[in-house]
């Protein structure tokens, strides 16, 4: 499916956002309710767990999740969302798409059914949220280890680094700094997956720390 744009601007901001995903992930019909049980924005995709549930006296078929004793399922959808000429679009999908978006918060993961097709693209999907959410959180003077070299415009390449920031017209700006050269480089979250803390900021001053993280850089 394509993106949907409306044309009439009514939807401006967070909170018509959330109330227009929430109108489209609720429907009935004869067979079937559906409404949404939790929603988060991520940038400017929406995540969004979708509960399926059959009107009583009826009853669907559906072979990719594990139903409850009430014939209920939770899935999760994926909407993409922007704006053109002011106009609110979104484009939606479901995890058995495969969306490339794979930024949903692990209390949204745990709200889903469990998948009982073996070749459902929702497994891979689940994971990739699930690594992105277990990428380290690291703070300012945070000693780090990347697992894989990084190259930089120049051609060389950063692997020890340092958390740092810079100001940018008044705002502070986080970075990094290659513990080496010094050199300040800028590093996307997917960067840091794998990374490993070799002496966290809070640690200065402490021997004992700083043994520890020793022993974890020479691993």
């Amino acid at each position: 499916m394509g993106w949907l744009f409306y044309t009439d601007q009514r939807i401006r901001g967070h909170a018509q956002e959330k109330a227009e995903i929430t109108r489209i992930c609720t429907f009935e019909n004869d067979t079937l309710c559906q409404m949404p049980l939790r929603l988060s924005k991520v940038g400017s995709v929406w995540y969004v767990a979708v509960r399926s549930l059959p009107r009583p006296g009826t009853s669907f078929t559906q072979t990719q999740y594990v139903a409850g004793p009430d014939g209920a399922y939770t899935f999760a959808a994926v909407f993409l969302t922007g704006y053109d000429q002011g106009c609110f679009g979104y484009k939606d999908m479901d995890e058995t798409m495969g969306p490339v978006q794979a930024r949903a918060p692990l209390g949204l993961i745990a709200c889903l059914s469990e998948i009982s097709d073996p070749k459902s693209y929702a497994h891979g999907w689940r994971q990739k949220c699930k690594d992105w959410a277990a990428i380290p959180n690291y703070q300012e003077g945070d000693e780090i280890h990347l697992a894989a070299p990084v190259t930089i415009t120049d051609g060389s390449t950063v692997q020890d680094v340092r958390r740092t920031h810079y100001k940018r017209r008044g705002r502070r700006m986080t970075c990094f700094a290659d513990i080496k050269s010094g050199t300040l480089v800028r590093l996307s979250k997917e960067s840091l997956a794998g990374s490993v803390l070799i002496k966290g900021a809070v640690s200065t001053g402490s021997d004992v720390l700083a043994e520890f993280y020793a022993r974890q850089r020479e691993r």
